[in-house]
């Protein structure tokens, strides 16, 4: 009794090259895709981070220590806790780019009523109805928002998406706790 041995297929005359020419008109949609959901992931990655980052300076500034040592006021102690909510900023973001143009922060900061701004690191404090002012600002709010400007890698994404004025993807970390 002989073994069953299955028999090729022979092709027809123009079904050489079919697989080929679908395999080609599948691969680049496949790609971008694929680079979509890389440059998704990417931009998530950097959500995560900024978040996390606002949220441990905002930390940071709810437990800052009040001092009134040589004569210090709120303002002198409210620069010194935006300071230290910077450096918290700076060493929460990893391995993000912690320079212009992705991110930018200087030595001075802005003022504008309860809300300080240096570069992309804004910090509002806010006293709530029912919390009496103290030069300490215990129980109020302290709102810290870090932006962050990625770069966007795939060429088609961009279409999408919306920029700001250099061509980049804007990721904010906002954070609001209580001073302690």
């Amino acid at each position: 009794m002989r073994a069953f041995v299955p028999r090729r297929r022979r092709r027809a005359r123009g079904e050489a090259g079919q697989s080929l020419v679908e395999f080609s008109l599948i691969l680049f949609p496949l790609f971008f895709v694929l680079l979509g959901i890389i440059q998704f992931g990417l931009i998530f990655n950097t959500y995560v981070t900024m978040t996390n980052a606002a949220r441990d300076a905002a930390r940071m500034g709810t437990i800052y220590v009040y001092t009134r040592e040589s004569g210090e006021t709120q303002a002198t102690n409210d620069l010194a806790r935006n300071e230290s909510i910077r450096t918290q900023v700076l060493a929460s973001m990893n391995m993000l780019g912690k320079v212009s143009p992705y991110f930018t922060t200087g030595s001075t900061w802005t003022q504008s009523g309860g809300v300080y701004t240096n570069g992309d690191l804004r910090i509002q404090y806010v006293l709530p109805s029912g919390v009496t002012s103290s030069e300490t600002r215990t129980g109020q709010e302290i709102t810290v928002r870090a932006t962050y400007h990625q770069d966007l890698i795939v060429p088609i994404i961009p279409l999408f998406l919306p920029r700001d004025g250099n061509g980049r993807f804007t990721v904010i970390g906002e954070v609001t706790m209580v001073i302690n």
